[in-house]
């Protein structure tokens, strides 16, 4: 695993090129300045942030990993609500198949926001899509946006309260996003030369541990590779279960924050909500792997 004194990384970062707040300039200088020893950015269902943090060119001694977090459909063994989502960790940012995949994702979502405008509008809430475009300053537009322009007009006082109000799931102007299969997900990013990984099990709300390995047992037979173990959001107990499982499957650990900048308030880079501590090590596996 590596120096017990090694500095800790961060492997689930969103940059303003998906739904974060941060460029991916400023996630770069945030990781040198908060002594991080590796990171990696993974923007939903999009590898923008990837490249432009490489055109900027990797400050020295930060490690950094090329990343993605798509959003797939809900295999029948796992139900419920919203996505599975699948980290692509070293994918080849020119890869055909996989940026076609995102064209036609973002093709599908095209109607996304003025639907969600059109909930807010019949709420009387008037914002555009422009007033949106122009806060995505050049990324991709998107609910955090949305919620920015809200806070600018007084209408919330924070990004936390747009989405407990109007915008988080099962609220008044919440419109679902288009997903891709989950095993295709996988398999888009196997052929991109990356290792796929479930993001953050401890949200999916399985009620025990057999459930979730039998999940694993079934993405793995179509080519995952890891699961991410250390995230703010799970317990020390399920962070230890999960530890187990990713052994017992001969399964990849990694682990990161899912940081988005103001969206959520309190979540730091490296170290969650205070408690978080992903190691050095993990990231030293991936790249070996």
């Amino acid at each position: 695993m590596g120096s017990s004194a090694a500095p800790p990384v961060d492997l689930h970062i969103h940059s303003t090129a998906s739904d974060g707040t941060l460029t991916p300039g400023e996630i770069l200088a945030r990781a040198v300045r908060l002594g991080l020893g590796a990171i990696a950015i993974t923007d939903h269902d999009c590898l923008d942030g990837c490249r432009q943090a490489l055109r900027l060119g990797i400050p020295e001694g930060l490690g950094f990993l090329t990343g993605v977090e798509i959003s797939a459909d809900r295999p029948a063994s796992c139900p419920g609500d919203g996505s599975l989502h699948i980290l692509g960790y070293r994918v080849r940012l020119d890869d055909p198949a996989l940026n076609d995949a995102f064209r036609r994702l973002q093709s599908a979502r095209g109607d996304r926001n003025p639907r969600i405008l059109e909930r807010l509008q019949a709420l009387g809430i008037p914002i555009t899509l422009a007033e949106v475009e122009a806060e995505a300053d050049g990324g991709h537009p998107g609910r955090p946006h949305i919620a920015r322009v809200l806070v600018r007009k007084r209408v919330v006082a924070t990004i936390d309260e747009a989405f407990a109000r109007y915008l988080g799931d099962g609220k008044p102007a919440y419109v679902g996003k288009e997903r891709i299969d989950c095993g295709r997900a996988i398999a888009l990013i196997r052929a991109a030369g990356g290792v796929a990984v479930l993001a953050h099990p401890g949200l999916l709300e399985l009620d025990d541990e057999r459930r979730l390995e039998r999940l694993l047992g079934e993405l793995k037979e179509t080519g995952l590779r890891g699961l991410e173990v250390f995230f703010p959001d799970h317990s020390p107990e399920q962070t230890a279960a999960f530890a187990r499982l990713a052994g017992r499957l001969g399964l990849l650990m990694t682990g990161g924050t899912d940081f988005h900048g103001e969206i959520q308030p309190g979540v730091e880079m490296g170290s969650g909500r205070g408690g978080l501590f992903v190691p050095y090590g993990l990231y030293e596996r991936l790249l070996a792997c």
